[in-house]
């Protein structure tokens, strides 16, 4: 991070403190929920964050990603069974499981992205849909039952603490490529098919180009992100790792935060994670996806461009009042 990020050494060096302090909370001894639970924070992070390269950036809204992320669970858990991979080396598959999830999407990315605005969505959201009916009638892929697979032989309260540190880093590795992203030539190119498509290709911007790696990279993360979730679960079923409702939640949660900025989603899934675990505990699963449909509307009426771009905006607001107030 140097001067180009605009990050201040005090910021970096609280940043680096941060950072430290949640990697040595697993080894503290708390209990197994909040290792659970904070593992999920980085998965909807990471998920969350990769949408935004390709939803937030362009404009591009895929209600499909879900697809990625179970593509690379059940990749991962089919690297492990054909070259019978030890639950530590499974582990390692995790990265060509996110290489597979990347090529379908350069595949899948080609002829949608030709769509634009609802059509994509729609179009992505049938991507999700017929993805999991495929891979739940393929009996080699276990079907209905899913997949078990092999897991550590560890003491369980070690080996969430190994997995809470591998999808930590994950998580790093996924911002820092949103924020390197952000403020290159490539992210320009972005944001300009964002604000219009027809003027960037006038500007001998290579769209299409944009466009595909932009989704690749977006497809990258989650479906390394679902390897890892399958050898955590050490059990996966289309049920599990093709949630639509998952796809929806991580768009909210990009959108929440501020599409415009790599730190966007970090702040929004990190916010709407707590909220869905206080959701699931204390509210019916129906009345949670009517308070999510609510939000939702919410979010995209009042705060188009995300609670920080709100946020700052009222900041900027008030001191304006107060000189005119003196004056």
């Amino acid at each position: 991070m140097g001067q180009d990020s605009g990050w201040s050494k005090r910021t970096l060096l609280l940043v680096i403190v941060f950072i430290s302090c949640v990697t040595i909370f697993p080894w503290l001894g708390p209990p197994v929920y909040f290792i659970s639970f904070a593992f999920n924070v980085f998965i909807y992070i990471t998920l969350a964050t990769s949408w935004n390269i390709i939803g937030g950036y362009t404009g591009y809204l895929s209600f499909g990603h879900v697809a990625f992320f179970g593509i690379g669970a059940y990749a991962a858990a089919i690297f492990g069974m054909w070259f019978g991979l030890s639950p530590a080396l499974n582990i390692l598959a995790s990265i060509p499981a996110g290489l597979v999830s990347m090529l379908l999407a350069i595949l899948v990315g080609y002829p949608c992205l030709r769509l634009r605005g609802p059509y994509f969505a729609v179009i992505t959201l049938c991507f999700a849909f017929v993805t999991e009916l495929t891979i739940r009638n393929l009996d080699f892929l276990g079907g209905a039952d899913g997949l078990w697979l092999k897991g550590l032989a560890l003491p369980i309260e070690v080996s969430r603490s190994i997995f809470f540190e591998l999808m930590l880093v994950l998580t790093l590795v996924t911002l820092f490529v949103a924020n390197r992203i952000e403020k290159s030539k490539f992210g320009s190119g972005l944001r300009a098919i964002k604000e219009d498509e027809e003027v960037a290709q006038t500007m001998a911007i290579n769209t299409p180009k944009l466009k595909i790696t932009a989704f690749a990279i977006s497809a990258f993360f989650p479906g390394v992100a679902g390897g890892l979730y399958a050898c955590y679960l050490t059990y996966i079923h289309p049920d599990i790792v093709f949630d639509v409702n998952v796809s929806i939640l991580i768009v909210l949660m990009a959108l929440f935060g501020g599409g415009a900025f790599w730190f966007g989603p970090l702040v929004g899934a990190t916010i709407l994670t707590f909220v869905n675990e206080g959701l699931s505990t204390f509210v019916k699963a129906e009345y949670a996806r009517i308070i999510y449909g609510c939000l939702f509307i919410i979010v995209i009426i009042f705060m188009p461009n995300g609670i920080l771009e709100f946020a700052k905006t009222r900041m900027v607001k008030k001191p304006a009042k107060f000189e005119a107030a003196v004056k």
